[in-house]
């Protein structure tokens, strides 16, 4: 039996493979994460300098592949044995194997996310074009997660082109039918352009970026419109609780932002796997089901 019919056959082989490529890809996402926001400061740099008729500094290529990955406290060069997910940090015991500098938990965390929510995306949606489309918005949603985090930045080069990508998966009705997927990116992204702008008049400071639109843009072109009112609920109410939390345990200054992002990436992954329950239950307890 080759790979494809076993995959095919046996949802427990779909689960283990796919949470293991979901392992490899996390350590990729590590790399995105820390690189991505890198490369566009640089670039947001050589462009202030081309408007200003400034001559460039002049720095040594850095894309998501060169340079080589390397501690940060002695320059070792990490390794292929060394960049095992989670097993080589585990080896090593959370430590730099030349200096001994301590890793971030933050790197195997990642992995074993990525890990974890794709073998709940294979199980939940069996070997199907689904799964593939679902494996992919799960990925991006936890890099566009960790780099809201770090940076408060939502990046165009990742949510545009996911957006554009629920439209292609829709125009084969693969989560909803085309004109729901159009409907709702329009909708996802009016919705809190609406809110920013209402904000902002009554208040004069800015609630949220330009990139929660398109994240929650790219959430409807997915989904379509009906689940919008679910994931902006969600996430507004989770994002309420964690902020409340971490401000009355000290852990948040009152002033300082709270990025938005990854709350609507988690209830927008949480619509992507329980997406018709939610609506259903939405629809039931507004008397439109």
């Amino acid at each position: 039996m080759d790979l494809i019919a076993l995959l095919q056959a046996s949802p427990f082989w779909l689960v283990l493979v796919v949470s293991v490529l979901g392992l490899l890809v996390g350590s990729f996402l590590n790399v995105v994460i820390y690189r991505l926001p890198i490369m566009m400061e640089q670039e947001w740099k050589a462009q202030c300098d081309e408007l200003n008729n400034q001559t460039s500094e002049v720095v040594a290529p850095f894309t998501l592949s060169t340079p080589r990955s390397r501690c940060p406290h002695c320059n070792h060069a990490i390794t292929a044995f060394e960049n095992i997910p989670v097993i080589s940090y585990l080896f090593l015991m959370g430590k730099c194997r030349q200096c001994k500098a301590p890793i971030s938990k933050r790197y195997p965390l990642i992995e074993a996310l990525t890990g974890l929510l794709s073998g709940i995306v294979a199980w939940h949606f069996g070997f199907d074009w689904t799964c593939l489309g679902a494996l992919l918005l799960t990925w991006s949603l936890i890099t566009l997660t960790f780099i809201d985090i770090d940076h408060q930045l939502l990046p165009d080069s990742i949510t545009l082109p996911l957006l554009w990508l629920g439209i292609v998966f829709n125009l084969f009705t693969v989560y909803t039918d085309l004109s729901s997927s159009v409907i709702g990116a329009m909708a996802g992204y009016l919705s809190l352009w609406l809110v920013f702008h209402g904000f902002k008049l009554v208040t004069g400071k800015e609630g949220m970026g330009y990139g929660d639109f398109k994240l929650l843009a790219a959430l409807g072109a997915w989904f379509g419109w009906l689940i919008l009112p679910s994931i902006i609920l969600l996430s507004s109410l989770v994002g309420a609780i964690v902020g409340i939390s971490l401000i009355v345990f000290g852990q948040h200054q009152r002033n300082v932002p709270i990025p938005f992002g990854p709350y609507l990436a988690a209830a927008g992954w949480i619509a992507l796997v329980w997406g018709d329950a939610i609506t259903y239950a939405y629809l039931s307890w507004t008397g439109a089901g």
